[in-house]
């Protein structure tokens, strides 16, 4: 038991240190260690990092609305400081995939040459606009949803940032990995994803989402006059326009690309987060 423990830390601390800038470092990076078979191990805790990520993000953006000022623009604020400490935590890895990803598939119909695009290190214009469109969405819908209620967004932040990180998995399981395999970062963890971890990632966010979602009932969804389906029918659309922007990712790329690299799976993450937000600011 002590050893099952023990390797289940290192492989979730190997997944923050990889999608994150949180540290992970001297001593503790020395105890975790790195082999491509553990960076593959690691995938099953993509939707752990979540947890840590939208925990401290929802914490923060809760702390500064209902410390800002109480008129029309506290939840803007909070939105725009929000985002911006989130790009900083995951050090705009996935923002970097949808530029990437935007940059080739935008910029030509060919699928050797939009490979070649996303390998290349500069932003072009399909890029940055995507990058500029995704973010003010992203400020904008979280506004929205602040400005029904403070903790609303704080649970809009850690359901959507734990299931954005789930749904890229299923493209690692049904689409094989393209592109420079020999330089590419995503390699050790894509080349395969095991039906356990698998598993154990979908566990990952059904423990998260479900004591979250009753939370969110009792000392928020009340306030707003809610029943307990019409908040369980909000979180299902929400859950449903996320799937629905994972299956336009998986057609997209297995159509385009007949596969998927590193940075599809960082653009699936935003699509779906985004996806999200709108799906619950919808149904309320």
């Amino acid at each position: 038991m002590m050893s099952f423990m023990r390797q289940f830390i290192r492989h979730y601390l190997l997944a923050v240190q990889f999608f994150t800038r949180i540290p992970v470092t001297g001593q503790l990076a020395d105890w975790v260690g790195f082999s491509p078979a553990m960076l593959r191990a690691s995938a099953a805790h993509f939707p752990g990092v979540g947890v840590l990520v939208g925990a401290l993000l929802a914490a923060f953006t809760w702390a500064l609305q209902t410390a800002l000022p109480h008129n029309a623009y506290a939840p803007l604020v909070a939105a725009v400081l929000g985002t911006a400490w989130g790009v900083l935590l995951t050090g705009a890895f996935h923002e970097d995939g949808l530029a990437d990803v935007a940059d080739g598939l935008g910029g030509t119909l060919d699928r050797e040459r939009a490979l070649i695009i996303m390998k290349d290190s500069r932003v072009g214009a399909f890029g940055a606009i995507a990058v500029v469109l995704a973010l003010l969405s992203k400020v904008a819908l979280l506004a929205l949803l602040g400005a029904v209620s403070p903790l609303l967004l704080a649970g809009a932040l850690f359901m959507a940032h734990v299931v954005s990180r789930t749904w890229p998995l299923l493209l690692i399981r049904l689409l094989a990995h393209v592109g420079d395999v020999a330089g590419s970062k995503s390699k050790p963890l894509a080349d395969q994803i095991t039906g356990w971890s698998l598993a154990a990632a979908g566990l990952w966010c059904a423990l998260a989402l479900a004591p979250l979602v009753a939370a969110q009932y009792a000392f928020n969804v009340m306030a707003l006059e809610l029943s307990a389906l019409d908040w369980l029918k909000a979180v299902g659309l929400a859950l449903l326009a996320s799937a629905l922007a994972w299956g336009q990712m998986y057609r997209w790329f297995k159509r385009r690309l007949q596969g998927f690299t590193g940075d599809c799976l960082g653009t699936t993450q935003q699509v779906c987060e985004l996806a999200f937000y709108l799906g619950l600011a919808l149904a309320l």
